[in-house]
């Protein structure tokens, strides 16, 4: 008799699971069922597979704060160096009219390399060419929050012509 109870509980229990299997195949099955591909109305094309967006600070040309660009760029470019190719935009300048740039006109970009996840950048002396404290903070601002992005780099630290300069003696971080 007691055996008989051990087989009839046993039995029950193999029946729940089954049915439970069964239940959970079924509701899915209907679920893929319902799946339907997206089609594009228009092709995607290898160019615009190939883009990718980047944050870019500027200064907002009313208020004087720092405000942020994105631009889209061809993905390829950034493959080598790419905070090196970051910069370059930077120095070039936003493309909204309502952002101003703030490096520094004539300003060349001479390297940049990453070490113990800092960016160390070299530039020319036009870089120094900023008109007060609060501009040059500013400048740093721009530069430090923009190379952030990268997963790469926590940290800027500035060289001019090569040389540390002791107007920008610091290794600069992220202000959070």
């Amino acid at each position: 008799m007691k055996n008989k109870r051990i087989i009839a509980v046993i039995v029950l229990i193999l029946i729940i699971v089954l049915g439970f299997i069964i239940y959970k195949n079924v509701s899915i099955k209907n679920q893929e069922d319902e799946y339907q591909d997206y089609i594009p109305e228009e092709e995607i094309s290898d160019e615009q597979m190939r883009q990718t967006k980047i944050i870019l600070y500027f200064a907002n040309n009313e208020t004087g704060e720092l405000e942020t660009e994105i631009k889209v760029v061809d993905a390829n470019t950034l493959i080598k160096n790419p905070e090196k190719q970051i910069m370059e935009l930077l120095i070039k300048g936003p493309q909204s009219s309502n952002l101003k740039k703030l490096i520094p006109d004539g300003t060349i970009l001479h390297d940049i390399k990453i070490e113990n996840s800092c960016a160390i950048i070299n530039v020319s002396n036009e870089f120094l060419n900023y008109q007060n404290e609060e501009k040059k903070l500013k400048i740093i601002n721009s530069i430090v929050n923009t190379l952030t992005n990268l997963k790469e780099i926590e940290s800027v630290k500035f060289l001019i012509n090569g040389e540390e300069n002791e107007q920008l003696n610091e290794t600069y971080v992220k202000n959070n």
